[in-house]
């Protein structure tokens, strides 16, 4: 591989198609934007597939359709009233993204890190998108802004709003057999795939590759840590992180955490029909959004406190409860804020799980009103309409009776089974179950596994790369020259 060539090909791609790329530093703190660029912004819409538009692959975006501009945080905070609980629960909302997610982020990532390395040539080669929705959805957009191409590999069984979206973006789109669950499917396909095409196509497997971590590590993590810091009242502690662990990466925001707030917990959670991390164990599910049968390798376990299961069921009736105008009308009865029962939309199906993990959280440590926990809201209920309309043809009309029975049981009944709080033992069995799918299967070296755990400096030399990556990205666009005429 001739590194400095394809890195020549790619500048004048980029030269080509006006493609300026955004810092890390500027995707945590927009305010570093250049203002002719925020100018141009404001006649280009959230979801449009222009270049520029890789500068809102930020937590700040204004929360409008078009010519938005930069704000604070997006998030929104749970009353107790909702989630039966004193401590507070806040939530990052991921709807304001390009493509209404926050995997736009983390396929930024592994793309760019690629291009600006001249390992990825954009005039000959093809960006593989292993995954189970959202990660494809973030990889396709990127790429196309990118001037890159795309193939996107996601299980059939997927939301019929996810494949559309994908052929409008003119991704090649191969769906695999089985459900959320079949991640082993996808991989598979993948390497097919890579067998067949060689050198014209580089796989970017969410599971593997650590810049989805990092770019949590250094964006999502301290949009956690503003929020907090805004919200602080006088003895309010930063208690606790839950998050779905799908590939991993949005735990990479954990890691950071970590920095700044030493004693507090953190849990991965997954579905109760896909046990891996809690009991070895496999199955299918439908919680949409998060991926098993695996532990990614990029999941540093160490860090982890909690491993929490979700039932699936429980999940879907709250889908149903936030999503139907008998829920809405039930929770009003139940003194849930008005305001709040119309932004519920803003949470997809993995979003819902988070809120429930979470809540389970704060009832296994017996957090009290001081006690903040965070999670996110991946993506909102746009991409899965098909399923409340899939649920209303199977199970007919949701009353209000339907309504109480997800509120008191699914929701407010929230239990502490299916929960482990992991000694160290537990944590290393976990990842030894890498082992399995990433040495057996994917050629990764049993050496870099043991220095994932033995080894202290591992994880944080990795999520360091970022300082690298962006003096990178700086170079790319010097290069470029692009960014004269928006000094």
């Amino acid at each position: 591989m001739n590194k400095a060539k394809i890195l020549k090909n790619t500048i004048q791609r980029c030269r080509e198609k006006n493609i300026i790329i955004p810092t890390y530093e500027q995707m945590r703190n927009p305010e570093l934007i250049p203002e002719k660029i925020k100018a141009e912004l404001e006649n280009i819409g959230l979801w449009e597939l222009n270049s520029l538009n890789l500068f809102r692959l930020t937590w700040k975006n204004e929360p409008v359709e078009k010519g938005g501009k930069f704000q604070g945080v997006n998030y929104l905070e749970l009353p107790s009233e909702l989630t039966g609980v004193p401590a507070r629960i806040i939530i990052l909302i991921g709807k304001f993204f390009p493509t209404g997610s926050h995997k736009v982020g983390a396929t930024f990532g592994p793309l760019v890190e690629k291009l600006v390395h001249g390992e990825f040539d954009p005039t000959t080669q093809k960006a593989l998108w292993p995954s189970t929705g959202n990660y494809c959805r973030g990889g396709a957009y990127d790429s196309y802004l990118l001037g890159c191409q795309s193939i996107a590999v996601l299980p059939e069984e997927m939301s019929q709003e996810r494949f559309d979206w994908l052929h409008k973006v003119g991704a090649e789109v191969i769906a695999t057999p089985g459900s959320e669950s079949n991640v082993k499917e996808i991989y598979d396909k993948a390497k097919e795939l890579m067998a067949e095409r060689g050198d014209k196509i580089v796989n970017l497997n969410q599971f593997s590759e650590i810049g989805n971590a990092v770019w949590h590590y250094a964006v999502t993590g301290p949009a956690m840590e503003e929020v907090f810091l805004q919200e602080k009242r006088e003895n309010d502690k930063f208690s606790a992180l839950f998050l779905t662990q799908g590939s991993a990466g949005t735990l990479g925001c954990a890691d950071y955490l970590r920095t700044k707030f030493p004693s507090y917990k953190v849990a991965a959670g997954e579905a109760l029909q896909c046990p891996t991390l809690l009991y070895n164990g496999y199955g299918a599910h439908r919680i949409e959004g998060i991926g098993d049968k695996h532990v990614p390798w990029i999941m540093n376990i160490k860090n982890m406190d909690m491993v929490i299961d979700i039932d699936d069921q429980p999940n879907i009736d709250i889908m149903r409860l936030f999503n139907e105008e008998a829920g809405h009308s039930y929770l009003k009865k139940k003194n849930v804020p008005s305001e709040l029962i119309k932004q519920l939309h803003l949470f997809g199906i993995s979003s819902i799980a988070n809120i429930m993990g979470a809540i389970k959280m704060a009832k296994y440590y017996e957090m009290k009103d001081n006690d903040v926990i965070f999670t996110v809201a991946t993506d909102s209920m746009e991409m899965y309409q098909s399923r409340v309309l899939q649920e209303r043809e199977k199970h007919g009309e949701f009353t209000e009776k339907d309504a109480a029975i997800a509120f008191e049981k699914a929701l407010r009944g929230l239990s502490l089974d299916y929960m482990l709080e992991m000694n160290y033992y537990d944590k290393k069995r976990m990842h030894n179950l890498k082992y399995f799918t990433w040495i057996e299967q994917q050629g990764k070296t049993i050496q870099e596994l043991n220095e994932q755990w033995y080894n202290e400096d591992y994880w944080t030399s990795q999520f360091n790369k970022v300082n690298e990556w962006d003096e990178k990205i700086r170079e790319f666009n010097e290069r470029t020259g692009l960014l004269k005429k928006y000094e």
